[in-house]
């Protein structure tokens, strides 16, 4: 059957693009739609149908065209019909019609969250603009009016889909984003796989003596902290990422006390390798889901993971790692005392249970499953697939 995936935009990498792969892997057959792509190599412009906006320098300034999106969506077509329509949404990809209103064509939108901008800026400072806070009010109803017509809907979290109740009052399954995780485990030790240069970084590194931040560096992603929180511990931290903060983060690192050790952007390998030498990844954020620390859990690197989120629904606490209040010294000091207490092989076990295949078989069942059905309603994710959020967190 010949489907359409859509995005809001693509880019060079990110949690979004992996799920992307993942979609194509399950549906291979399927057209894309997205505003915007800027990844030629792993998706040809040939094969992305691109709105309006990819011609426009509003590609580049995502905030001034956020007003724009919705109609945008609305209106946007690809030619003949999809046999269905499948969103990956993170601000309004879910608004997008293709057939799915006026046509009947079933339609499934997979939400990594309702957009942070608009429901919880508190969350993320880039939600804080002065012509996005005149027009959230707006937005907002804008918004929940399109999520009733998102046809069926998978959270990327037991998190999230809390925060669809809450901000869509819809409910959705949860189908947790696909993690790499039997390619890393499988893959031995990455370091034998480093390049010549890579191997003189890791080893210039302290040997499983470091802590370990890795992502965009955005603010919201709370780089700065698992910095004061090393230098407060006395323990070396190597920051691995690209983005706006990395000046900011630069400089916070050439005061602290202990080396902080600012690497850019890595290789899929050598990111695996720092996991294997590291005491611990620490991921601070309020977040969604958290792809990367189940990445480090499949490398066998403990974890220490802010308790409110996403991520503490792949964490087991005290078994993985630790689920703590990022902003309590008292249990990030105990947390770090306790990493001699995580087994790597529970830690890659529990990473193993995110993997892509496991993804692969659920995307395939939600959206084949249910259209080739009478009902448009796809078979329920059974209970044993839902991680209990409460129990890990605690």
């Amino acid at each position: 059957m010949s489907g359409l995936i859509v995005q809001e935009w693509i880019e060079r990498s990110g949690g979004a693009e992996q799920v992307l792969d993942a979609f194509r892997m399950a549906l291979p057959d399927s057209r894309m739609f997205a505003l915007w792509s800027d990844d030629g190599e792993r998706f040809p412009r040939s094969s992305v149908h691109e709105s309006w906006m990819a011609r426009t320098p509003l590609r580049r300034h995502k905030a001034m065209g956020l007003p724009l999106m919705p109609a945008t969506w609305r209106a946007a077509t690809v030619g003949s019909l999809p046999d269905w329509v499948l969103t990956s949404s993170y601000v309004f990809a879910h608004h997008c019609d293709f057939g799915t209103r006026r046509d009947g064509v079933p339609k499934f939108s997979y939400v990594h969250s309702p957009a942070r901008y608009l429901w919880e800026p508190e969350l993320d400072r880039r939600g804080s603009s002065a012509a996005l806070a005149a027009a959230r009010s707006v937005l907002k109803r804008v918004d929940r009016a399109a999520a009733a017509h998102a046809g069926d809907l998978a959270a990327n979290s037991e998190f999230v889909r809390r925060r669809i109740l809450r901000s869509w009052e819809r409910d959705a399954r949860v189908i947790h984003p696909p993690v790499k995780a039997r390619e890393i485990i499988e893959g031995g030790d990455w370091a034998e796989r480093l390049t010549a240069e890579e191997q003189a970084v890791l080893e210039a590194l302290p040997e499983r003596g470091y802590l370990m931040a890795a992502s965009r560096l955005v603010p919201y992603k709370r780089h700065d902290a698992v910095i004061r929180m090393a230098d407060r511990l006395g323990v070396p931290v190597v920051v691995a990422g690209t983005g706006p903060e990395r000046d900011y983060l630069t400089a916070l690192a050439a005061s602290a006390s202990v080396p902080v050790h600012m690497l850019g952007f890595v290789s899929d390998a050598l990111m695996r390798a720092l996991f294997q030498r590291a005491l611990a990844f620490v991921f601070p954020p309020v977040e969604d889901f958290g792809i990367i620390p189940v990445e480090a859990m499949a490398a066998g690197c403990p974890v220490i993971v802010n308790r409110v989120g996403g991520a503490a629904e792949s964490v087991i606490d005290g078994v993985t790692g630790f689920t703590v209040n990022p902003d309590d010294p008292v249990e990030l000091a105990a947390a770090v005392a306790g990493l001699d207490r995580i087994d790597p092989d529970a830690a890659r076990a529990r990473a193993a249970e995110f993997d892509v295949s496991r993804f692969v078989t659920q995307v395939r069942t939600w959206v084949l499953g249910s259209t080739d059905a009478a009902s448009p309603r796809a078979l329920s994710v059974p209970a044993s697939e839902h991680v209990d959020a409460e129990r890990v967190s605690t």
